[in-house]
């Protein structure tokens, strides 16, 4: 057998049942693949470890030479941290599983209906980029439904080469593999797009209407090592655009709001100033009442729920401050599901998604 033939063995022997694929009354239809970072499948040190090692060996999000990075990812971070971080898994794990699946699912089966009722007939998928359901399997499966068309919709509004350009790798990679490759577009950002900042604004002032506003807003986001940023990653620039957008939105001076950057990891230095630091020094300085809101995170997770709203409040209150409020992650908000719509049917156009 030739090399060629070799190359596509997984698509011949996946396909056999075909004569020819896709049929005539398949053929051409248009598919959105919604990503998402990803999650363990269950709260235990198994699950946590299987997917730290596919997610921690991605060279886009360690960059630290491999001979240098395998030896620690193997020893001291994936024998201790899944034990440690099980239990924080399991504080905020829901009955349908975990957070940014449940919620990144829904705002995949939203998107599909509004799409739906404004007259498309496309098929919308979610995928994780480390874990389950993989970018692989979703994609094979808008493929069996016919779908030469792929628009892939990368669930970060702040572009960043550890998110949404591996993204974009492993969605080339598994092209690369088909024999009869889909059309593909991808979304890059959309940091400061009104159909993401309108929902979000809406969002935080329904929060303020039943709640009364904080002293302070802190916008954290998630943290990146400061080195990449000066290699020319946009993450930042991007995360401070979200930030004037929104506070325009809310109307809010810059004394009213503060940026930080979450979840710093390693002793490198990372994009300052860090949030939890910050919440301390304000509670020690005199502010007694903060809301927190993450705009780079679009369903809640570990990041959000166990991070900010448990470990952050009690370093705040132990500082002397008195109400700390974390204002939840736009999640299946509907203003925010017409929104993704909006913005999804935007990209759309050109393709031949409308009902015949």
């Amino acid at each position: 057998m030739s090399l060629f033939a070799s190359r596509y063995l997984p698509e011949p022997a996946r396909d056999s049942r075909f004569v020819c694929w896709p049929g005539p009354e398949q053929r051409g239809r248009v598919g959105v693949l919604v990503v998402n970072l990803g999650t363990p499948d269950e709260p235990t040190a198994p699950a946590i470890r299987r997917y730290l090692r596919e997610f921690l060996s991605d060279p886009r999000v360690i960059e630290i030479p491999r001979l240098v990075w395998w030896p620690i990812l193997n020893g001291p971070i994936l024998m201790a941290r899944p034990r440690k971080l099980a239990v924080r898994y399991k504080s905020i794990w829901l009955a349908e599983g975990s957070p940014l699946m449940v919620y990144t699912r829904r705002q995949a089966e939203g998107v599909g209906k509004l799409l739906s009722q404004r007259g498309h007939d496309v098929e919308v998928a979610a995928a994780m980029r480390y874990g389950e359901p993989s970018i692989r399997s979703a994609m094979l499966k808008l493929r069996d439904q016919g779908c030469e068309h792929i628009l892939v919709v990368p669930l970060y509004p702040q572009y960043a080469a550890s998110t949404t350009a591996t993204v974009v790798d492993e969605v080339a990679r598994v092209a690369g593999t088909l024999r009869n490759q889909p059309a593909l577009r991808f979304i890059k950002r959309f940091q400061d797009d009104p159909s993401f900042i309108d929902p979000l604004a809406a969002h935080i002032r329904q929060f303020w209407d039943l709640s009364g506003r904080p002293q302070k807003l802190v916008m954290s986001f998630h943290g990146l090592p400061r080195q990449v940023v000066d290699q020319g990653d946009p993450y930042c620039r991007d995360c401070y655009e979200t930030a004037r957008a929104l506070a325009r939105a809310l109307g809010l001076g810059e004394a009213d709001y503060l940026v930080t950057f979450q979840s710093r990891f390693g002793p490198a230095k990372w994009l300052e100033p860090y949030t939890q630091p910050t919440l301390e020094k304000l509670a020690r300085s005199g502010t007694t009442e903060i809301d927190v809101v993450c705009p780079g995170f679009l369903a809640d997770c570990l990041e959000t729920l166990e991070e900010i709203s448990q470990e952050c409040q009690h370093a705040f209150v132990a500082a002397g401050g008195r109400k700390f409020r974390y204002i939840p992650a736009l999640n299946d908000n509907p203003g925010w599901i017409e929104g993704l719509t909006t913005l999804v049917e935007r990209h759309l156009q050109g393709w031949p998604t409308r009902r015949v």
